[in-house]
């Protein structure tokens, strides 16, 4: 059997690490790997390739940035090329970007069955480019594979159950894999101490894009940055605003570091104390690590971390008493599956496929 696998964003490779890992043991598998190019900075696609010894990808698509409806569609008009030129038996998308809806799309038109890894996540505001994407997807895959049971729960209540497995995070298997190979290069060249510092990822677009929002975000940083050191691996979107608004000044007596792998983020985030970030994935990736996030935003897909009162919803105001507070509650665990989520899938998809 022949599957197309569709990535071309940071979570999206790490996702795919771990499925790949799993096909790879079936002899009956072919996967064809599509890189969309949507993240096109070394440190933020093709250095995962080597870190997460992923295979090489068959095509990439080399899309770049852009406006959102501009970088659907040329993905669209690619990948459709692929599609049609190898005609593949399913074609698996991850997750919420503008790659994982264009493949959605294409794979639907040309009547090809659609897998959906990271299905089921909702999130406000309903606007936001990320649910629109993870709600038109799931809209049109015939499989969903749910990270959690509120996952499944948010399908039920949109009228989706056929198809819908609850089978855990990939996120999570992978944690659990390479934990015994995170490094630590940036720990030590930065001469940090563990528990010692807080780590910042930032790159949403409500949040970058917003002058005044952003503003907000950097001055709250500011007022904490004498009480405890900030690490800020800095995202090229968010680099790129900050100097259009003239915001270079916030960043004085912040360790800022270019975006940097997967193992040494979670390096990073494994000896921080806490950390303070807009990313579905990192936020989640700190619950792994036993690590409190403060998501700045008015909601999460992870809501089930806020709902056990480990991480903690944000506005701008409230980034400070975050960080300098020290909570007591006892960590939960098993929230996300087994570690076996990947097996799981690959084993459906299998089934699937070959009873067709």
């Amino acid at each position: 059997m022949k599957i197309i696998s569709l990535i071309g964003a940071r979570p999206q490779f790490i996702k795919e690490a771990v499925v790949n890992s799993e096909f790879k043991k079936r002899e009956n598998v072919k996967e064809i790997i599509v890189n969309s190019g949507q993240h096109y900075d070394f440190n933020m696609s093709d250095i995962f390739f080597d870190v997460l010894n992923i295979s090489k990808p068959d095509y990439n698509l080399n899309i770049g940035s852009g406006a959102h409806g501009e970088m659907t569609g040329k993905i669209m008009i690619e990948f459709e090329k692929i599609a049609l030129r190898e005609a593949p038996d399913a074609i698996i998308v991850y997750g919420d970007t503008n790659t994982t809806l264009a493949g959605a799309i294409v794979s639907s038109k040309l009547k090809i069955p659609i897998y959906h890894i990271e299905a089921g996540i909702r999130m406000f505001p309903k606007n936001m480019p990320e649910e629109i994407n993870r709600v038109l997807t799931d809209r049109i895959s015939d499989k969903l594979f749910c990270p959690s049971n509120l996952a499944v729960e948010n399908l039920k209540k949109e009228g989706i159950i056929n198809g819908v497995y609850f089978t855990g995070d990939v996120m999570f298997d992978l944690f659990l894999k390479m934990e015994k190979d995170f490094r630590y290069d940036f720990f030590k060249n930065l001469n940090l101490k563990e528990n010692d510092y807080i780590l910042l990822t930032l790159h949403r677009d409500y949040n970058v894009d917003n002058k005044e929002r952003l503003f907000q975000i950097l001055q709250n940083i500011s007022k904490i940055k004498e009480k405890v050191k900030i690490v800020f691996p800095i995202h090229p979107r968010t680099k790129k605003m900050i100097n259009k608004f003239g915001f270079e000044k916030f960043l004085e007596d912040i360790i800022v570091t270019e975006p940097t792998d997967y193992l040494n983020l979670m390096g990073l985030i494994k000896m921080s104390k806490k950390v303070v970030s807009d990313s579905g994935g990192v936020q989640k990736e700190a619950y792994f690590a036993k690590k409190r996030c403060g998501i700045i935003s008015i909601d999460t897909g992870w809501q089930e971390i806020v709902d056990i009162g480990w991480n903690r919803l944000l506005e701008p105001g409230d980034i400070e008493e975050f960080i300098l507070s020290e909570e007591q509650d006892d960590y939960v665990g098993m929230l996300y599956g087994d570690g076996k989520a990947g097996e799981k899938i690959a084993n459906i998809i299998c089934k699937n496929l070959g009873e067709n």
